[in-house]
């Protein structure tokens, strides 16, 4: 790939989409294209068909996707499921019909089942039942890793296409969404300990019992596992997947239970109060960890730790919200 190679990021404004723009630039590549969602409504059948028959990407991160945590998957689940699998099926189908040769597609870690063995290997995609609290999610998301695969079995030799998934796990770092009940756990966690500690709380309350374990990595390394993917010779990738197994896990191999976390965002931010568990909330997937042994075997490792990641997380937070700021 020269740094001519015209790459579409759909969705770069999103956490993850800014940072792999912000990663291809670092390596040299000018012609990146982007378009806003008022610019361009992915989940828009005949825009996106007009938008990729004009721009003719050679490569396409689709990194577009209606997200959210429990909370949101909880109250919204037509939406999570209606706007992700109309995103999907409208890029990679005109991605195919106009010559876009390699596209790859992010997922994520709520694929798996809610009781499968740990650390969660790419085979057990679809080997039991989802977690139910995100389920339209993740379906909408298998189904992505499924249009992708189809599309490669059926027109790969006779179109020379490379269709790829990636399936991160908790991804967290600038630019994500500090709403209080909408946002992911970090985000969150992030958000009401600073709160807290701007209005003299002497209490922080967790969702649920803090005792699931959670995987989290920083998402400027997702963004490099990603590009590392892209572009990864076609003959090695086939050696580490399968035609009906083509998604390949990102994480940084090891977790930390959500009372942890808690403890460790709170001494991020300063606040010394008290940590209390709501144990009416739900807890969700017991343990979610990847197993990285594939994108290891690929070359691939993570290079931020998670405090180092939480302490460039709260200062971006500090930066961009500006109305929850210290005087």
């Amino acid at each position: 790939m020269s740094e001519k190679t015209k790459i579409y990021v759909a969705g770069h404004r999103g956490m993850v989409g800014s940072a792999i723009v912000r990663n291809l630039k670092n390596l040299g590549y000018k012609n990146i294209v982007t378009r806003t969602h008022d610019e361009l409504d992915l989940t828009n059948q005949s825009q996106v068909r007009d938008f990729l028959e004009a721009e003719k990407p050679d490569q396409v991160y689709l990194c577009a996707a209606k997200v959210g945590g429990i909370h949101a998957n909880n109250t919204l689940p037509a939406e999570f499921i209606y706007e992700n699998l109309m995103i999907e099926s409208n890029v990679v189908h005109n991605a195919w019909k106009f010559g876009v040769k390699k596209l790859l597609f992010l997922g994520s870690s709520c694929i798996y089942p809610k009781h499968t063995e740990q650390p969660i290997k790419e085979e057990m995609l679809l080997s039991g039942q989802l977690e139910a609290t995100n389920a339209p999610y993740a379906v909408a998301k298998i189904a992505g890793i499924k249009l992708c695969e189809s599309y490669n079995r059926q027109y790969g030799n006779s179109y020379g296409i490379d269709y790829r998934s990636v399936m991160p796990t908790n991804i967290y770092g600038p630019g994500d969404n500090y709403h209080p009940e909408n946002s992911h756990v970090i985000p969150a966690l992030i958000r009401r300990f600073h709160e807290a500690k701007i209005n003299q709380s002497r209490e922080v309350m967790i969702w649920g019992s803090g005792s699931p374990k959670r995987e989290f990595l920083y998402v400027d390394d997702m963004a490099k596992a990603s590009v590392h993917v892209m572009n990864i010779e076609a003959t090695e990738y086939k050696l580490h997947s399968g035609d009906m197994c083509n998604h390949i896990n990102i994480g940084c191999g090891h977790d930390i239970t959500i009372r942890e976390l808690a403890c460790k965002v709170a001494e991020v931010v300063a606040f010394d109060g008290s940590i209390a568990f709501d144990l009416a909330k739900p807890d969700g997937t017991p343990r979610k960890l990847l197993d990285c042994s594939r994108i290891e075997s690929l070359g691939w490792k993570p290079s931020v730790s998670l405090e180092d990641g939480l302490d460039r997380t709260y200062a971006d937070f500090i930066k961009n919200n500006t109305l929850l700021r210290m005087n």
